[in-house]
């Protein structure tokens, strides 16, 4: 049985497609919980499209460097440590930001 060819391009393409799946569920089940109110306010579903909307051009920012590689250098296995931090910094914000808007909103709607 043959192997997949390395492609650092597809990875991080693949790695870039489920973050924004992971992210944009967080923000519907974290975040958008936050945000509801007793009433039935338009503002959280406005608040989730500009949340999600606003992540994609970062989400795209590490998505870019990897895509501008030539075939020779998507195969190379020196750049298994760029691509794991830049896979790393990625989940970190699909993970971590709903979290963090999350709490964000709570104090806001507590001082507020």
């Amino acid at each position: 049985m043959q192997g997949h060819a390395l492609d650092w391009r597809k990875r991080m393409s693949d790695t870039v497609a489920y973050s924004l799946l992971v992210y944009t569920s967080l923000q519907i089940f974290v975040t958008l919980r936050t945000l509801e109110g007793e009433g039935g306010s338009m503002l959280p579903m406005i608040a989730l499209i500009i949340l999600v909307a606003g992540v994609i051009p970062m989400f795209r920012h590490f998505e870019r460097r990897w895509e501008a590689l030539s075939d020779l250098e998507a195969a190379d296995l020196t750049l298994q440590g760029d691509f794991r931090r830049d896979q790393l910094a990625t989940w970190a914000v699909a993970i971590g930001l709903p979290f963090l808007l999350a709490a964000v909103f709570r104090v806001l709607v507590t001082n507020f």
